[in-house]
């Protein structure tokens, strides 16, 4: 199993971050290189994912298309949420995503995932040659982009009220 940790500091308030963090689009900004999709399968598409919703994501990585079912576990606005996958092709794969306000006024985002490859002794080779670095690679390119639009004006654009 993978364990990744990733700290971001925002100059922007917590709850501005913690909303970019939920947001549907934000994430597909952050994904575009993969041609990411959320996908009506029963749950959202669009908007700030809430406590127990789902999204169905469709997205191409390492050349094939693939399906990944997240559903919201955990929530505790504007200091956490936690999302599960419950269907795709991991073993595996939860995100704890924390927010936390420094006595500087900046927000710490702190981004813990444990992700588990399919087939156990293959998976585990993947794990250590390739799976750590990609995965890494996408949330530290999330984290980029949650920090550029909440530092800027362009959050507004995402967010359905003024924080």
């Amino acid at each position: 199993m993978i364990r990744l940790e990733e700290i971001t500091i925002i100059d922007a308030p917590i709850q501005r971050c913690f909303d970019l963090s939920r947001s549907v689009e934000v994430h597909l900004l952050s994904n575009v290189h993969s041609g990411e999709q959320a996908i009506a399968l029963g749950g959202v598409t669009s908007g700030l994912v809430g406590f127990s919703e789902q999204v169905t994501w469709r997205a191409k990585h390492f050349g094939i298309w693939q399906e990944l079912t997240s559903k919201t576990t955990a929530l505790e606005s504007p200091t956490s949420f936690q999302v599960t996958m419950v269907r795709g092709i991991f073993r595996f794969m939860q995100a704890d995503h924390l927010f936390q306000t420094l006595p500087s006024g900046v927000t710490k985002m702190k981004d813990i995932f444990l992700i588990s490859a399919p087939l156990p002794l293959l998976g585990r080779l993947a794990e250590a040659l390739f799976l750590r670095r990609y995965m890494l690679d996408l949330l530290r390119e999330r984290n980029a982009v949650i920090k550029r639009l909440a530092e800027s004006s362009e959050w507004k654009k995402y967010l359905p009220i003024a924080l």
